[in-house]
C-alpha cells in the first residue's frame, strides 16, 4: 500500500498560525521589499501589453464602482451574505443563488451535518486535547490548535453531507480545456481547528487573502489569473474569478513558508462546532468578489500624489501594500483605503453546529477582534479542494503524513501528533468516497468523465 510512503516533500519549519500573519505578530516591523519589486511593477504591466493610459483607465473605473458597491454593502450588513440550505445544495442551486454566490464570493449552508453529530466532534475533540501535549496560538491560551490528524476532523472531512456540499460548489467553477480537473470529485486538503474561549482578543486576524501575496504579481503563471484585470482599461469587467486556467499552475509559495497553501483550492472554508452569532468571534468577508479583486491587483501601481491628495501612477517605488513575501496578503484602511474595510467587512450571521461556510479563495476575510459571546467559538477549516494532478501529488503527501502522524505538509511541520494518544487512523475512515478523498483508494471516472485525469492521479498516488 502507497500510503506509507514517506513525503515527498521537505517539511517546513515549526509554528502556528501565527507565522503567516503580520497582525497575529504584534509589534513586528514590516521591511521595505527590496528594489527589484519596483522593477516587477514594469515587468507586469509589460507581459499584460497594458499602457499608463489603460492602466489608469482601469484604475477610475474600478474606484468609481466601488463607491456604489461599498454603499450597498453598508446598507445590507449580514444579509449581503448569501445563505441556501443543505435541501438546496442536494436539488441543485438554482440560477439566482449562483449569481448570488459568485458576486460576494462568500456562502453559508445550513443543515449538512445534524447539530448533535456536530457537538459530539468538538467534545471528542476537547477529550483529545486534554489526553495529549498539544500545541497552538497562543501558547498560553491556545484558541487555534495544530491538530490535523483527530478523529472528529477526519469524520467531519469525509462525511457524505459536507462532501456533497463541496461537489455542488466547486461545480461554479469551470476548466475551458475540460482535461485538467475534476470538480464532481473533491480531496482532502487538512486544516486546524479553532476552539476561541469567550473574552479572547489574541486571535485578531485582520482582513487578508490567503494563498501568497506577492506572488499574485511576481509569479509569472499566478499574475496570468487576473490578465484581464492587469491588462488595463475595461477589461477588468471580464475578469472571471472562476476560470481555472491559469490558477492549476500558478505558484502561490514561492518562499515556501509554513502555512503558505501550495495546492489549487477553490473554496476556503469551515464547519461550525457551536452557536456562534455576530460580535462572538466569528468570520467577516469582504462580499464583493470581483471588485475586490481588480481594486487589489491594481492597488500597487498607484500612490498618493506627494504633491496633494490625487492618486497617480506609481512604477517607481518597490512598494507592493500589505504584501510580506511569505505571508498571506493583508490589507487595512491605510494599505487599501477605497474598500472601507471599516464597514465594508461584514459579520457571518448567526450560524449551528453542522451548519458550513465557505468562501472563494480570493475573497478578503479576517476574523472578529473580541469574541464578546458567553460560550465558545470553535469550527474545523474544511476547504473545497478538486481533484487535478497537482493536488494528487498534495495528498500523496499528505497521506504519508497522516499515516505517520504528522501535520499537513504546507504547516508549519515538527513530530506533531505522531505521539499522541487517541489519534486517527486510515481504518478510521470507511467509505469509499471518503477513502478516495484522502487518497486512500483510486479514483473512479464516472461515465467516462475525465478518463485521462484519474488515470494519472491514480498513477501519482499508487504507481
Amino acid at each position: 500500500m502507497a500510503a506509507a510512503a514517506q513525503t515527498k516533500r521537505a517539511a517546513k519549519q515549526e509554528g502556528t498560525i501565527a507565522d503567516v500573519f503580520t497582525t497575529l505578530s504584534p509589534g513586528a516591523e514590516v521591511a521595505v521589499l527590496p528594489a527589484r519589486f519596483a522593477q516587477l511593477k514594469k515587468d507586469v504591466l509589460a507581459d499584460m501589453g497594458a499602457t499608463h493610459a489603460s492602466i489608469v483607465q482601469a484604475w477610475k473605473q474600478v474606484l468609481a464602482d466601488l463607491e456604489g458597491r461599498t454603499k450597498e454593502i453598508v446598507n445590507l450588513g449580514g444579509q449581503v451574505i448569501p445563505r441556501v440550505s443543505f435541501t438546496d445544495i442536494e436539488r441543485g442551486l438554482s440560477n439566482t443563488q449562483k449569481d448570488d454566490i459568485k458576486k460576494s464570493g462568500v456562502v453559508v449552508v445550513t443543515g449538512a451535518v445534524p447539530k448533535e453529530e456536530a457537538l459530539r466532534w468538538k467534545a471528542s475533540v476537547k477529550e483529545y486535547i486534554a489526553a495529549n501535549p498539544v500545541k497552538g496560538f497562543p501558547a498560553n491560551d491556545i484558541q487555534v490548535y495544530e491538530l490535523y490528524n483527530t478523529k472528529p476532523q477526519i469524520a467531519a472531512r469525509t462525511h457524505p453531507a459536507i462532501l456533497r456540499t463541496q461537489q455542488e460548489l466547486l461545480q461554479l467553477w469551470h476548466d475551458p480545456s475540460n482535461k485538467y480537473v475534476s470538480f464532481s470529485t473533491p480531496v482532502s486538503y487538512f486544516d486546524r481547528l479553532r476552539i476561541r474561549t469567550p473574552g479572547d482578543t489574541s486571535f485578531t486576524v485582520g482582513p487578508h487573502i490567503d494563498g501568497g501575496s506577492v506572488e499574485r504579481w511576481e509569479d509569472p503563471t499566478f499574475r496570468r489569473v487576473f490578465h484581464q484585470i492587469l491588462a488595463g482599461g475595461a477589461g477588468w469587467r471580464s475578469h472571471d474569478p472562476f476560470d481555472v486556467s491559469w490558477r492549476i499552475d500558478a505558484k502561490q509559495d514561492l518562499y515556501n513558508a509554513p502555512g503558505q497553501c501550495s495546492v489549487f483550492r477553490c473554496w476556503q472554508g469551515w464547519t461550525s462546532l457551536s452557536t456562534t452569532g455576530v460580535g462572538e468571534g466569528t468570520l467577516r468577508v469582504l462580499p464583493m468578489l470581483s471588485l475586490a479583486t481588480a481594486y487589489i491587483m491594481l492597488r500597487p501601481f498607484f500612490h498618493v500624489s506627494p504633491a496633494g491628495g490625487e492618486w497617480e501612477l506609481d512604477l517607481e517605488s518597490s512598494s507592493f501594500p500589505g504584501s510580506v513575501p511569505g505571508k498571506g496578503q493583508e490589507l487595512n484602511e491605510e494599505t487599501h483605503p477605497h474598500l472601507r474595510l471599516d464597514q465594508t467587512m461584514t459579520s457571518i450571521p448567526e450560524i449551528q453546529p453542522g451548519d458550513q461556510v465557505y468562501w472563494h479563495c480570493d475573497t478578503v476575510h479576517s476574523v472578529e477582534k473580541l469574541h464578546g459571546g458567553q460560550n465558545d467559538s470553535s469550527v474545523f477549516y474544511i476547504p473545497a479542494v478538486p481533484l487535478s494532478v497537482k493536488n494528487a501529488s498534495y495528498i500523496r503527501d499528505q497521506r504519508a503524513n497522516f499515516v505517520h502522524g504528522l501535520p499537513a505538509p504546507d504547516f508549519p511541520g515538527g513530530s506533531g501528533e505522531s505521539t499522541f494518544i487517541g489519534r486517527a487512523t486510515a481504518q478510521d475512515i470507511t467509505t469509499n468516497q471518503g477513502r478516495r478523498a484522502l487518497g486512500l483508494e483510486p479514483f473512479v471516472s464516472k461515465d467516462g468523465e475525465n478518463n485521462e485525469l484519474i488515470d494519472t492521479a491514480n498513477r501519482v498516488l499508487f504507481g
